[in-house]
């Protein structure tokens, strides 16, 4: 029978001890909210800032057409306000999602017309319709998780990795003799570019915005079950043709139960935003 000696059990006991703790040191520093993992490869291979370029400029000519058209709502109007001031708590939580968005020049402005629809363009710039108000009586809590979606979509660069696997599959075999083809890629920026205002996203891509929305909207203070009703309003908008905001996108029931899923890794989010800040002591 083999022994082990009182000091060589002492180290076995102290590293096994070292090792617990490191363990729950790790556990009680995990991450809060929800878990999506990193942000894809295939967004690597096309440069953001020119991709953020070209979004400010389709963004540009959208607000000046609708000047035009007289359906850019004003900075006094209370639609816009509203959106605003839900965007200001929003945004401060974007950072750890993307750390190029502390650089971004964020805009939101409001467009009149029926559409149900919003988005948030690369390098953020927010956009909503009246009609997503209007037609669905959206709540402050709903339209944060609606705002939440569209940066979310920003913050995890769909658009980008979109272009970059078109620029993958137009490269092929040749895409590591070239070292990424960066003149190849440098053409899907200008080529799709144009169409960032209505580029589609996977049914992946908006279960992903819906979770990173969720976190968004609920570390800002908003209760993400706001989701769920947001989505019934939605469902129920849709008894002829989806509206537009929702054609791409799971399948109501499907979007739901899946948020269900996520609040229990949210609503505690929520919870902690709401306490109010205790005194300092002084």
């Amino acid at each position: 029978m083999t022994t082990i000696s009182p000091t060589k059990f002492s180290r076995v006991m102290c590293g096994l001890a070292l090792t617990f703790v490191l363990a729950s040191a790790s556990l009680s520093h995990a991450r809060e909210g929800v878990e999506v993992g990193a942000n894809s490869a295939f967004s690597k291979l096309v440069p953001a800032g020119e991709i953020e370029q070209s979004a400010a400029q389709q963004y540009a000519q959208m607000l000046a057409q609708a000047q035009e058209q007289r359906a850019l709502a004003g900075s006094e109007h209370p639609q816009v306000q509203r959106l605003r001031a839900i965007a200001r708590r929003i945004i401060p939580y974007a950072n750890e999602w993307n750390p190029r968005a502390k650089d971004w020049r964020w805009e939101v402005n409001l467009i009149g017309s029926k559409q149900i629809n919003a988005f948030c363009m690369p390098g953020g710039k927010i956009a909503f319709y009246t009609g997503i108000l209007d037609t669905l009586k959206l709540t402050d809590d709903e339209v944060a998780m609606v705002m939440g979606h569209e940066i979310a979509h920003a913050l995890r660069e769909h658009a980008r990795e979109r272009m970059g696997k078109t620029a993958a599959t137009g490269l092929g075999a040749n895409l590591l003799s070239q070292v990424l083809g960066l003149g190849q890629v440098g053409q899907t920026v200008t080529q799709y570019g144009a169409q960032l205002l209505s580029l589609k996203f996977s049914r992946e891509d908006e279960s992903e915005a819906d979770l990173v929305g969720l976190e968004l909207a609920a570390r800002a203070g908003y209760d993400p079950r706001a989701g769920i009703t947001l989505w019934r309003k939605m469902s129920a908008a849709n008894k002829n043709a989806p509206p537009q905001w929702l054609s791409t996108h799971p399948a109501g029931d499907t979007r739901i139960a899946d948020m269900e899923a996520a609040m229990a890794q949210v609503v505690p989010l929520y919870d902690k935003a709401k306490k109010p800040a205790k005194p300092s002591q002084q």
